[in-house]
C-alpha cells in the first residue's frame, strides 16, 4: 500500500508541484490549502508523513507543527517543513517546534524527493 503524505501548502502552484512529485513517486496524497483545516485533515488522512509550509495565512507552520506534535493520535507522524526563510536560525527555530526535516524554498527536486524518502 502507498505511503501516506499529507501537503499543506496555501499556494496553489507550490501544492501542486508537490503533490505531483510525490505521486511520481508512488505516494498517495491529501492537498490542504488552509491550515485552519490541517490538523482535522491530519487526524482523519493518518498520513505517514506531513509536508508542511510555514508562512501560511491564518495560522503558521509553526504552530501547526507543534499542535500535531502534542496531539496523541499524530505526535509520531514525521512532519518536513518546507519554506522561504531559509536562515540557519529560522531552521534552529523550525526544527525547535518539532519538524523533522527541513527544505528550503525555492526546492530542489531530488532534495525535496530524497527528505520525504529518508522520512518513511
Amino acid at each position: 500500500m502507498a505511503k501516506r503524505v499529507l501537503v499543506v501548502e496555501d499556494n496553489e502552484l507550490n501544492l501542486k508541484l508537490f503533490c505531483d512529485l510525490l505521486r511520481a513517486h508512488d505516494f498517495a496524497t491529501e492537498p490542504v490549502r488552509d491550515g485552519r483545516e490541517a490538523v482535522e485533515r491530519a487526524r482523519s488522512f493518518a498520513p505517514d508523513l506531513i509536508v508542511m509550509d510555514i508562512q501560511l495565512p491564518h495560522v503558521s507552520g509553526l504552530e501547526l507543527i507543534e499542535q500535531i506534535k502534542r496531539d496523541t493520535a499524530l505526535g509520531r507522524t514525521p512532519i518536513m517543513a518546507v519554506t522561504a526563510y531559509a536562515g540557519r536560525e529560522d531552521e534552529d527555530r523550525i526544527r525547535a517546534a518539532g519538524a523533522d526535516a527541513y527544505v528550503s524554498k525555492p526546492i530542489s527536486v531530488a532534495r525535496f524527493v530524497a527528505e520525504v524518502s529518508a522520512l518513511l
